[in-house]
């Protein structure tokens, strides 16, 4: 049998909760470790009543109490925080779905001149790009479909019956023998695709336990890099090989069935169960992933913004037009656009030739080092998202990409030495990539659902994803034309402009969620003065 206990630990905003389970049989034996006796001893009911009665000052911050004994002080610096652990399965699971966002990016990077070749429109530059962009199109269409669907089946039901186009479009894409057979499957892994980047990071934010979903939420951006790496990574052969391209697309229907299995086992949003009025289901999903101590209050948040009848599930896209939706929904659309205008794309599809120009004639190896950059910009945001806060993350994200993108424009257009000018590129490209990690990347894509009403949160966020599928694709088509016609340094200066536009965006329109749970954050913006 298990039972949940509560520690309570110092934080640097509040006192917090965090749920631990162990074995009863193991608390109770006499060879118990040092932690769980002291988990029943009387000093630990002193201890834990001495903080509960101690009174935040205003920096929200408490002194400890002094421990009684020595070795007990060594035994709170030796416990290791682990309230995260029970929803990151669960998580983990929902991040596949972004793997495969990735995978699906980097899968086209280098195959598409093998496609073109064996499909029989090699040399033609428009019906190449069109095999690439319309996957953005079908990801437009999921993008907007998604909150109905998600409204009316849930999170669980939505990433399994998703999983049909991806695998699907995968499946008739490999066994492509035209140009009108790849077409099909590139759109319908589009649709797939257009709706998983909405779903994801609304079941993180509402599966998450408060304290750790900005932490959790950034799987979304690892899970891409990852997908992206082992794309590269699998393509290698390509060179070699003019039908590896098949084989890497038979290998894209793999991560679908793992989601889709693995969603059978994941729990439902707890939000969405409430919403619907599956009150008890939505109470056994809480206990299990936040703890039993949370039960009561997180049902009572739920009921406070929501209602259990199954009402708030006929939200209609005109709501987004009233206040306070119509403002989530302005900085969503906002934050994409700027986002995409600050030029990741851009600078992503010119980083090859910019490697190549000191010798790393290799693709995939360009896109490799660009691929772990990225990743590790994504580690340090799990690692800072949820002690530095969304707002501060974003502003000097922005900031970094700005800075990166002007050093850019002054090694290009600037009369340096050429190992220099070659130095300060790589090392500005690198620097704008991991600046777009740690902040624009991941906290984009999670402040939104963490905004939005739990009645709008599904269409917000459709609304805001489309938003970010058409400038993505504005990007990817007029990019090469700007270069061309002005040259990199004006495009990248631009890029940098916008970067410094978004910083000044998120200062003034964005709102810090860190440490609030989703129902707070949603009464805040009913009463905008409360908000801060």
């Amino acid at each position: 049998m298990w039972v949940t206990n509560t520690l309570l630990v110092h934080g640097p905003d509040a006192l917090t909760r965090l749920p631990f389970s162990y074995p009863t049989r193991v608390a109770l034996s006499p060879k118990a470790s040092p932690f769980s006796r002291f988990s029943r001893s009387p000093l630990r009911k002193k201890w834990l009543t001495a903080l509960h009665t101690k009174k935040l000052d205003e920096d929200h911050e408490i002194s400890p109490v002094p421990p009684a004994h020595p070795s007990d002080e060594k035994m709170e610096k030796l416990s290791v925080d682990l309230g995260w652990l029970s929803a990151f399965p669960h998580v983990s699971v929902a991040s596949m779905a972004n793997f495969l966002f990735g995978y699906h990016i980097g899968v086209m990077n280098g195959p598409i001149v093998s496609i073109a070749r064996e499909l029989g429109f090699e040399g033609n530059s428009i019906l190449e790009g069109l095999v690439v962009s319309i996957f953005i199109a079908g990801a437009f269409i999921g993008s907007i479909a998604s909150g109905p669907l998600l409204d009316k089946l849930g999170c669980r039901r939505t990433f399994q019956i998703v999983t049909i186009p991806l695998i699907l479009g995968a499946l008739v894409s490999a066994q492509a023998h035209s140009l009108d057979e790849i077409l099909c499957g590139r759109f319908l892994v589009g649709l797939g695709i257009g709706v998983n980047t909405v779903l994801v990071p609304i079941y993180i934010s509402e599966v998450a336990p408060t304290k750790y979903r900005g932490s959790l939420g950034t799987l979304c951006q690892i899970g891409t890099c990852l997908g992206i790496i082992f794309s590269l990574l699998l393509g290698i052969p390509a060179e070699a090989d003019p039908h590896w391209w098949r084989t890497m697309l038979y290998v894209a229907s793999m991560p679908g069935f793992l989601l889709a299995v693995g969603m059978q086992f994941a729990v439902e949003s707890p939000r969405w169960l409430c919403k619907v009025g599956r009150l008890g289901d939505a109470k056994v999903v809480i206990r299990n992933i936040w703890g039993e101590s949370e039960v009561g209050k997180a049902v009572e948040d739920f009921q406070l913004v929501m209602k259990n009848n199954g009402s708030d599930l006929d939200s209609s896209w005109l709501e987004l037009l009233d206040k306070p939706h119509s403002r989530v929904a302005f900085i969503g659309g906002s934050l994409f656009l700027l986002q995409q205008f600050a030029g990741i794309n851009g600078v992503l599809y010119f980083s090859s030739l910019t490697f190549q120009n000191v010798g790393i004639t290799s693709g995939a190896l360009a896109s490799l080092y660009v691929g772990v950059t990225n990743f590790a910009g994504a580690l340090c945001a799990s690692y800072l998202i949820d002690k530095q806060g969304r707002k501060k993350l974003l502003i000097g994200s922005y900031l970094g990409m700005a800075v990166s993108m002007f050093l850019t424009v002054y090694s290009v257009g600037f009369p340096l030495d050429e190992d220099l000018s070659q130095s300060l590129s790589i090392l500005g490209t690198l620097m704008y990539i991991f600046s777009f990690a740690i902040g624009a990347g991941p906290v984009t894509g999670l402040i939104i659902p963490e905004l939005s009403s739990n009645r709008t949160r599904g269409k917000i966020m459709g609304f805001s994803f489309s938003v970010h599928w058409v400038c993505n694709f504005l990007v990817g088509l007029f990019f090469l034309d700007l270069v061309e016609k002005f040259g990199v340094g004006p495009v990248y200066a631009g890029f940098g402009s916008v970067s410094l536009l978004a910083a000044a965006f998120s200062h003034l329109f964005t709102v810090e969620t860190k440490g609030r749970s989703l129902e707070e954050i949603e009464l805040s913006l009913n009463s905008p003065d409360d908000l801060s």
